[in-house]
């Protein structure tokens, strides 16, 4: 099959606002079919799949689900908005589960002592050294620059040793 254009977007289904999206929901036009690979790569929350669906199939656009052997077009049976939302409700519960898991394995590996996050950005002699910065007036966005963080965690940073006076 001959497609005249192709979308990718490499991030995760769990997200509407991804750029191309948002350049497939432009592109489409009265008579297109987009060929979607599954439900969970268009949408992974249900309210989402099925404003998607029918924004697209309102304006006479059909979508087709590969691994799903769905379609729709806008005058679809009730069987088929129902497997639509049976199918996007499975996905969206699939993605709680995995978030779940991740929780509780994160949680676990902390009482264990292996999970310690992220390692730190900046070693304790050059923590040393932008304290002292910031302590004699430098510009904050200028000292994050030179070190290589964002201004937010170079506040962070500041904070951990000299917390704000109490109010």
């Amino acid at each position: 099959m001959a497609l005249d254009r192709t979308f990718t977007d490499l991030a995760s289904g769990r997200d509407a606002s991804r750029s191309e999206l948002q350049c497939l929901m432009n592109f489409a036009r009265h008579g297109d079919t987009a060929i979607v690979h599954s439900m969970e790569r268009l949408a992974r929350n249900l309210d989402d799949l099925r404003h998607l669906v029918e924004s697209l199939t309102a304006r006479c656009v059909s979508v087709e689900f590969v691994k799903e052997h769905l379609a729709f077009t806008g005058e679809d049976s009730p069987m088929a908005t129902l497997m639509l939302s049976v199918m996007g409700a499975v996905a969206e519960f699939e993605r709680s589960l995995i978030r779940e898991r991740q929780r509780e394995g994160i949680a676990l590996a902390k009482q264990r002592g292996v999970y310690r996050g992220r390692s730190r950005s900046l070693r304790p002699d050059r923590l040393e050294v932008l304290r002292r910065r910031v302590r004699s007036g430098e510009p904050k966005a200028e000292i994050a620059r030179e070190f290589g963080i964002s201004r937010q965690s170079l506040y962070r940073l500041v904070r951990e040793v000299e917390p704000r006076p109490e109010s």
